[in-house]
């Protein structure tokens, strides 16, 4: 299969600081792609750059054969990307339900995805009812994560799903992310290397704004100087 999304050489500054300085990026059909590097190396801004949330002043994004460099984020999104943010980003003041119903691009969409949902994320279905701000972490990382999968999104990028979960909860996010995984093609930021490593079959290193390196993760396992050189692991 080819590729869903390809990022050629994007250069995006927030302000007048230039964040990344060329960042390139395929993701094949039906692949968790992991995107690795320090704390402010970049991921979560070509995330954002993908999106069009903090847009890219050169080089393509390219998702199923289109170019979206430039286009609102909202047009990107409806192409069927779906973000989950770091820090979750769910609305606290509202229920799950209605969490899950406010992602919603056309009526109807929840219906055709509870049954699936609530397999991925049984605590939710029991927990319906509840606003978010009742939720333990673990829970709101789940809701953040359901919601990306109400509309049909053919793409999720998720933005370090694992930050400040207990291990128990880390386990089943990744059994989550394999599942859905099956339907869906996944650009993952983790800063858990061993989890990422789990995960993906396909990895790119970002380090001071470029791309540094990439390939198939079975053998960046291997390759222990990458890993401590570029991500700090042992």
């Amino acid at each position: 299969m080819g590729n869903l999304l390809e990022v050629q050489e994007i250069h995006t500054f927030i302000g007048q600081f230039h964040i990344l300085e060329g960042v390139n990026l395929e993701v094949p059909v039906g692949s968790i792609t992991a995107v690795l590097g320090r704390n402010g190396a970049g991921k979560t801004t070509t995330l954002k750059s993908i999106l069009g949330l903090t847009p890219p002043r050169s080089g393509r994004v390219i998702f199923d054969g289109q170019e979206i460099q430039g286009r609102r984020s909202f047009d990107i999104a409806a192409l069927g990307i779906g973000y989950v943010p770091e820090h979750r980003a769910i609305f606290r003041d509202l229920s799950v339900l209605e969490n899950l119903k406010i992602a919603e691009r056309k009526k109807g969409d929840l219906a055709r995805k509870e049954e699936f949902i609530f397999n991925l994320f049984p605590d939710l279905q029991r927990l319906i009812k509840l606003p978010g701000t009742n939720l333990s972490g673990g829970q709101q990382q789940m809701l953040a994560v359901a919601r990306a999968l109400v509309p049909d999104n053919r793409l999720l990028l998720i933005d370090e799903p694992s930050e400040g979960l207990a291990p128990v909860i880390i386990e089943q996010m990744m059994e989550a992310i394999r599942q859905l995984s099956a339907n869906t093609t996944v650009v993952l930021v983790e800063q858990n290397f061993l989890m990422a490593s789990r995960l993906a079959e396909r990895y790119v290193i970002v380090d001071e704004g470029h791309t540094v390196k990439y390939g198939l993760m079975a053998d960046l396992v291997n390759d222990r100087a990458t890993i401590h050189r570029y991500l700090g692991a042992a």
